[in-house]
């Protein structure tokens, strides 16, 4: 293995489980067995570290996600539901990717809101606008009576749910076994999450809003 992904893959077991804030240069290269010059060399600073495990996702997601997208909105009516169920297929590809990529990639999202990573949020939005752009035509398309504001507003509380619900969703698997004899996979907290989350962008409209 390259000295390069010697440091991704170390970055990435340990900001999943630690957090970037929790997480040291130090405790990287004591992992990767690599010296601090050479995560300087191929990234130049944590920030760009981030940004690197980050990419190696998003690089693979990304597509298979707007092509999703794209097809919700060339639905004639689709449902809010058909929306959010678009992310499922992309998502768990991921583990084809990678051994176990789809839950190493949520934890790492979360990790990014719950860390306030602001510059990385800044950079997933800006390297790839297509997610964004295309998921915002797709609730549109699904519920179009909704304004700019009200769609603002769904779409903050409908991504603090899901990076709280993908953030701890190995407590949730391990509560699932234990409290209902629940074998459950990654793949089931994301389906579980979809009708709350549709129900929530799909409620109807306050007075306020509509007036």
């Amino acid at each position: 293995m390259s000295t390069k992904n010697k440091i991704l893959d170390s970055a990435e077991s340990l900001f999943a489980d630690k957090g970037f804030n929790g997480t040291s240069l130090r405790e990287i290269t004591s992992q990767a067995e690599v010296n601090l010059a050479a995560v300087n060399y191929h990234f130049g600073s944590k920030k760009e570290l981030i940004k690197a495990v980050m990419s190696r996702y998003m690089n693979e997601l990304s597509p298979r996600l707007e092509t999703a997208l794209t097809q919700v909105c060339n639905t004639e009516s689709p449902s809010l539901i058909d929306v959010f169920s678009a992310f499922i297929e992309p998502l768990l590809s991921l583990n084809d990717f990678k051994t176990k990529g789809t839950s190493n990639f949520l934890q790492l999202l979360g990790r990014g809101y719950t860390d306030s990573q602001g510059f990385l949020r800044w950079f997933l939005t800006t390297q790839y606008p297509g997610v964004i752009d295309n998921f915002v035509l797709a609730v549109q398309k699904a519920y179009p009576e909704l304004n700019a504001e009200e769609m603002f507003w769904r779409l903050h509380f409908t991504m603090g749910t899901v990076v709280f619900t993908m953030s701890s969703s190995d407590a949730l698997i391990d509560i699932a076994k234990s409290d209902f004899d629940r074998n459950l996979q990654i793949s089931d907290v994301i389906r579980n999450v979809i009708p709350y989350v549709a129900a929530g962008v799909g409620a109807p409209m306050p007075s306020s809003a509509t007036a």
